[in-house]
C-alpha cells in the first residue's frame, strides 16, 4: 500500500505560510513523505500515477473534536437541543454504551472521516467509563489507516476521579507509545464550581505531559469561571483546546489569547444546540487561532466541508444583521473562503502541535493529502476560485484520492480496505443493545422529543368574509 505515489497536473492548494497556489503540478509521495513538488517530475519506477487534472489537490483536513463513540446513532438526535443531549448521554443513557459500542462507533466514524478528506480526527471520547471501554476505542483507531488523537474522558465520573486511577495511568502507559498515527489529550470540563476540583486532573495531565481539551464557553454548563480558574492555577498553555468558546466574555478571551490557546468552533453544533453564537468574529478580534470540529454524527454531518460553508454563513450572517441594526450595509465581508480553508487544514494542525508534520503540501511533510475531482459533476468545473470551490461547492462525492501518511486510503471514490458488512453489522448490534436496554418506547420517545406550543399572532387584515366573497 506504500511505496510512490504521484499526482499528475493538480491545482495545488498548499496551504503553506503564503497560502501558494500553484496550477498544473506534481506531487510526489515517496513512502510516508512528500517528496518533490514541481511541473513535469520524472518519478521513480513502479510509482502509482494518479491523473489529478481538473482537480484540487490539497492537505487532508483535520477536526479537531468529534465524539466518535457516538456514531452508531447517526442522526437520532436531530431535533435535540443541548439539554436533550446532555439528559440522554450524560444522565440516562450513556452510561448503556459497552465497549463494543465504543469500537463500533469509532470505526464508523474513523471510516466517515476519511470517505470526507478529513486525514487526522480528534476522538473526544468522553464515554470511556472504564480502561476497557478505552482499549475498544483505540483498537478501533488502529484498525482505521487514518491518523487520530484519542481525548480520554468519561462523563460517568469527575475529572478528578477517573484521571487519579491507577488503572488510567496503565492504559496510558500501555496505550499511548508514540505511535505516529495515534495521539493523546485528556478530555473534560471545568464547571467553575470555586473550589476546583479539576485542578487535581489538570495536575495528572500536567505530569504525563498530554495538551488538555475541554468545552468552554458552553451556555448554562461552563463559563468564564472556568476560564479564570484555570489562568489563575497556571493551566492555559499553547496546547490546550478550548472548544466552542461561544458564551465568554472578553477577559476570557485575552486569557486564551495571551496564553497561546486555541479554539475549536462546531459552527453547526452552536447553531442548533444552543452553546452561544459560533464566536468566529470575536476570535479574529483578539487573535486567538482558530480550527474546526463537527462535534458529533448524532445530530450533525461528519465533514468539514459543511463545517466552512455554516462556519461563513454564520460569521457573515452577524456581520449583516449587526448592520442593518444600524441602518447599515456591509459592503466587504472580513471572513473570507480562503481563512476557513486554513481553520480546516492548517488550523487543526497547528492546534495539535502537529504543524510540522502536516496541515500543508510541502516536501518533507508527512503525505496527509486529499484530491478533490469528479469528472462527472457538474460542480466540478470551471474552478475559477479553488478556496470558494473548497468551501461552498465541493462535497464528500468530490473526494477522489485520499492519502494518510502515504498510504491511499481512499481511491476513485472509494475507500481502500473498509469492510462495509461488517461495520454494518457492529452498528447494527449496538442499536439493537440500546433499543433492549431501554425498552422500546424509550427509544422512541428520546428521538422524538416534545415539539413546544406555537402561537400564530393575530392577523388584523384577515377577513372573516372572504370565502364566501370569493365564491360569488
Amino acid at each position: 500500500m506504500m511505496g510512490a505515489v504521484i499526482f499528475r497536473n493538480a491545482l495545488v492548494l498548499t496551504m503553506d505560510d503564503t497560502h501558494t497556489v500553484l496550477p498544473g503540478t506534481d506531487v510526489l509521495i515517496v513512502d510516508e513523505r512528500i517528496a518533490e513538488i514541481g511541473v513535469g517530475l520524472t518519478a521513480p519506477e513502479g510509482a502509482q500515477e494518479i491523473d489529478a487534472t481538473g482537480g484540487i489537490l490539497m492537505p487532508g483536513m483535520v477536526d479537531t473534536h468529534r465524539h466518535m463513540w457516538q456514531t452508531a446513532m447517526r442522526g437520532y438526535g436531530a431535533d435535540w437541543t443541548l439539554t436533550q443531549y446532555f439528559v440522554w448521554y450524560y444522565l440516562e443513557s450513556g452510561k448503556h454504551f459497552r465497549p463494543e459500542d465504543i469500537h463500533a462507533g469509532n470505526v464508523l466514524a474513523a471510516w466517515e472521516a476519511l470517505d470526507a478528506g478529513v486525514t487526522t480526527t480528534v476522538d473526544w471520547s468522553h464515554g470511556l467509563q472504564t480502561t476497557q471501554h478505552a482499549d475498544a476505542a483505540a483498537d478501533a483507531l488502529g484498525a482505521v489507516p487514518g491518523r487520530f488523537v484519542l481525548a480520554y474522558g468519561n462523563i460517568q465520573q469527575g475529572p478528578w476521579e477517573w484521571s487519579a486511577a491507577p488503572e488510567f495511568r496503565d492504559f496510558v502507559s500501555r496505550r499511548i507509545t508514540g505511535n505516529d498515527l495515534l495521539g493523546f489529550q485528556m478530555a473534560f470540563d471545568v464547571t467553575g464550581d470555586p473550589t476546583f476540583p479539576e485542578k487535581a486532573a489538570f495536575e495528572v495531565a500536567r505530569d504525563l505531559g498530554v495538551p488538555v481539551t475541554t468545552h468552554a464557553g458552553v451556555w448554562g454548563a461552563t463559563n468564564d469561571d472556568g476560564i479564570r480558574l484555570m489562568h489563575e492555577h497556571g493551566f492555559m498553555t499553547p496546547q490546550t483546546v478550548y472548544v466552542h468558546a461561544a458564551t465568554l466574555a472578553p477577559d476570557s478571551y485575552h486569557r486564551i489569547a495571551a496564553t497561546g490557546g486555541s479554539v475549536s468552533v462546531s459552527t453547526e453544533s452552536e447553531q442548533s444546540a444552543g452553546q452561544g453564537y459560533p464566536p468566529t468574529w470575536a476570535l479574529r478580534e483578539h487573535g486567538i487561532p482558530v480550527s474546526l470540529s463537527m462535534d458529533t454524527s448524532v445530530w450533525w454531518s461528519g465533514d468539514l466541508f459543511s463545517a466552512m460553508r455554516t462556519t461563513l454563513g454564520a460569521d457573515r450572517s452577524r456581520m449583516h444583521m449587526q448592520a442593518h441594526e444600524r441602518n447599515e450595509t456591509v459592503t466587504h465581508v472580513h471572513l473570507r473562503a480562503e481563512q476557513v480553508v486554513d481553520w480546516a487544514t492548517r488550523g487543526g494542525s497547528r492546534a495539535l502541535g502537529l504543524d510540522d508534520r502536516i496541515g500543508s503540501v510541502q516536501t518533507g511533510k508527512k503525505a496527509d493529502v486529499v484530491l478533490l475531482k469528479n469528472d462527472a459533476s457538474p460542480v466540478m468545473f470551471p474552478i475559477l476560485n479553488p478556496y470558494g470551490h473548497v468551501a461552498f461547492q465541493a462535497q464528500r462525492g468530490d473526494v477522489h484520492t485520499v492519502v494518510v501518511n502515504g498510504r491511499i486510503v481512499k481511491q476513485d471514490g472509494r475507500l481502500v480496505g473498509f469492510d462495509a458488512a461488517k461495520v454494518r453489522g457492529d452498528v447494527e448490534r449496538t442499536v439493537e443493545h440500546l433499543i433492549a436496554v431501554m425498552g422500546p418506547e424509550a427509544w422512541e420517545k428520546g428521538m422524538n422529543p416534545d415539539v413546544p406550543e406555537t402561537k400564530v399572532t393575530d392577523n388584523p387584515y384577515t377577513y372573516t368574509d372572504w370565502d364566501a366573497g370569493s365564491a360569488q
